[in-house]
């Protein structure tokens, strides 16, 4: 007995002793993810400089201006290789200033090529402004610290994360704060033209990923549409959300700059054949030198949400200014509204404006992922809560086919995939809107966002005929049979096909968005 009670003892002290050393760990761990974030870091405000006849952009600039007055000029670009070759190329022929302001850069290929392109246009004395949202960029303190050690570079993390602790335990510690986030994307050089769109610096968004096609959308500017740009810039990088690199402490060798050069430069060299030539030499690139492809004139405004929306209470009308005019304009749609969104999660809100609109006799269509396109199953678990809902009210339905991948693209490949990531809408032809937003709560209510209003019949019915063509080749409508329940049907080019669950899903998936569907977490996604 008196043997058994002293191993019980000897058991109740050991689990005591786990106890205490596990509540130690614990009390480590949140101590390290409460360390402060260098807000109060020392920095100087400084402003975007005007486009000036002094740079070839901006005697381009100044002679659109006299010729067109207050009206923006507007080039599409959906294609990704466009896309990088326009940056490449602005980067060449920058002279004055870049700046630069991105949810996500990555160290991958594109981002390479980006911040070779960025490095040395500060090598010719340009001054570079590099404002990146510190949630999806890991690993890049090293980097980004390099790149702000030369003299003509600032880089700034935005709302960032404390680096004194396990990287994403600061995200749950300080969740209030940590959750809002900068979803903005421009990308401005010389003050005379700038790219504002849906796509991230990743090989995925420029079409390098050899698995997943991201169909995205962008436009870049020139005009009037710019300087809105560039004031929202400012707001964004004279904000005390924004945390020069410096104020995190992180170590490097000066030195490695100019090791880091001469890898830029091998790295350029190498792609003299590939990707840099190729994304030079695009198709866009080759029309508009040619004179082939010329921008579309029009009146365009740009609505920016500012830093405070993410210091008001989530969903403060007074802070959310580009869903509120988003808002405004589909309210005042006559006859029809096209929604082109990877995430559709409307919510009571916006299932009460589609009412609205159906009621007065307003076409509105959504295109959408569909479950195997998605690339975030818990936002299609947060769209299928409404979609029935407004299949009965009216609403037309497209969702994006996984294999909908017809041709090679420009880079000479063919990815298996197809996953939808433009996020544009046409009010009534007339109207276009084109930038970051989704339609999801976390667009909508908890993150900034950005996009252009582009004015003009003649591209509003263009836009939506170009998108119309392609719903019957890579979508399948969605719609309730006559019990009810919910039906895909694909039909183009004399082959029919009709299935009454998530089309080309697997059983995981669909799993998966039944669970999802069980966690309060919709207001997140």
């Amino acid at each position: 007995m008196t043997t058994m009670i002293t191993g019980m003892g000897s058991k109740r002290q050991r689990a005591g002793k786990v106890r205490a050393q596990l509540a130690l760990v614990l009390a480590c761990l949140w101590l390290a993810s409460c360390a402060s974030v260098p807000f109060d870091y020392p920095r100087e405000p400084t402003q975007s400089v005007p486009a000036s006849a002094e740079t070839p952009l901006g005697e381009f600039y100044r002679n659109w201006q006299s010729d067109h007055g207050d009206k923006g000029g507007f080039v599409g670009m959906p294609s990704g290789v466009d896309a990088l070759g326009m940056r490449l190329r602005m980067l060449e022929l920058a002279e004055e200033t870049i700046d630069a302001q991105y949810f996500i850069l990555k160290t991958d290929r594109a981002g390479g090529l980006f911040v070779a392109g960025v490095i040395a246009a500060a090598d010719r004395g340009v001054r570079v402004r590099l404002l990146v949202d510190d949630i999806f960029s890991p690993g890049v303190d090293e980097a980004f610290t390099l790149i702000a050690s030369h003299p003509n570079i600032e880089v700034r993390l935005f709302n960032p994360l404390p680096r004194q602790a396990i990287r994403y335990l600061g995200y749950v510690t300080d969740f209030k704060r940590a959750n809002r986030r900068m979803h903005n994307k421009s990308f401005t050089v010389d003050g005379a033209f700038s790219v504002v769109g849906g796509r991230n610096i990743g090989e995925e968004y420029f079409e390098l990923n050899q698995d997943t096609k991201f169909d995205d959308f962008e436009v870049l500017m020139i005009g009037s549409p710019v300087e809105e740009v560039q004031q929202g810039f400012d707001l964004f990088w004279n904000s005390d959300l924004s945390v020069p690199m410096e104020a995190f402490g992180v170590k490097t060798d000066p030195a490695e700059l100019d090791r880091w050069r001469v890898k830029i430069r091998e790295l350029v060299e190498e792609q003299q054949d590939g990707l840099y030539a190729q994304a030079l030499n695009s198709r866009l690139l080759q029309a508009l030198k040619t004179k082939e492809r010329v921008p579309m004139i029009a009146e365009a405004h740009v609505y920016t949400d500012t830093p405070e929306k993410l210091a008001a209470e989530i969903g403060d009308a007074d802070t959310a200014v580009l869903i509120s005019e988003v808002s405004r304009r589909f309210r005042n749609a006559q006859s029809e509204l096209l929604i082109v969104t990877p995430y559709f999660i409307p919510q009571h809100y916006g299932v009460d404006l589609m009412e609205e609109l159906i009621s007065r006799g307003v076409r509105v269509a959504v295109l959408t992922n569909s479950l195997a396109s998605t690339n975030h199953v818990p936002v299609h678990a947060g769209y299928s809560r409404y979609r029935k809902e407004l299949l009965e009210m009216g609403v037309e339905f497209y969702e994006m086919r996984a294999d909908a991948v017809h041709e090679d693209n420009d880079w000479g490949h063919r990815p298996e995939k197809m996953t939808l990531h433009s996020k544009a809408t046409v009010v009534d032809r007339e109207s276009i809107f084109v930038g970051s937003l989704n339609f999801d709560p976390r667009s909508v209510l908890i993150n900034t966002e950005m996009g252009v209003f582009i004015e003009s019949a003649e591209a509003g019915a263009a836009f939506t005929k170009n998108i119309k063509s392609e719903l019957s080749r890579s979508t399948w409508r969605v719609d309730l049979d006559e019990k009810g329940q919910l039906r895909w049907t694909y039909d183009y080019d004399g082959y029919r096909e009709v299935v009454y669950k998530e089309p080309q899903s697997s059983w995981w998936q669909r799993f998966q968005v039944g669970v999802y569907r069980l966690l309060p977490i919709e207001n997140q996604l």
